[in-house]
């Protein structure tokens, strides 16, 4: 027996490329991949608890593409978000507050101090 007898070479289905991996990684963002379960707990045939997990893995542009957008318009996400909630909040309470005021009569406001007409910021 030589040495040449004891050297296998691999065999293909073992061997990794970095380029398979690269192109793999590539389809799924491209494409996108969704992994459903459901965990279901029961005690005496009485459900206690059911979880459902749902796993979609993709790029932003395929998940855009599937209607998915929900990190734009999350203000814990989004900084521009969160501006907006803020901005849409605080012209809420602006309403309210002249909803309020027009209640009262002027002398009631003058009497607690408050102004005459607020003008939005």
């Amino acid at each position: 027996m030589t040495d040449r007898d004891l050297v296998h070479p691999p065999s293909p289905t073992t061997e990794r490329h970095p380029s398979d991996l690269a192109e793999i990684l590539e389809r799924v963002l491209d494409k996108g991949i969704v992994i459903a379960g459901d965990i279901k707990i029961d005690l005496l045939d009485i459900e206690l608890l059911t979880i459902r997990l749902r796993l979609f893995i993709s790029s932003v542009d395929t998940a855009r593409k599937a209607g998915i957008d929900w990190w734009e318009t999350d203000p814990a996400l989004s900084s521009r978000a969160a501006r907006d909630t803020l901005a849409q909040e605080n012209a809420e309470l602006r309403e309210r507050l002249h909803a309020l005021e027009s209640r009262i009569g002027p002398e009631e406001l003058s009497a607690v101090g408050a102004t005459e007409e607020r003008s939005p910021q």
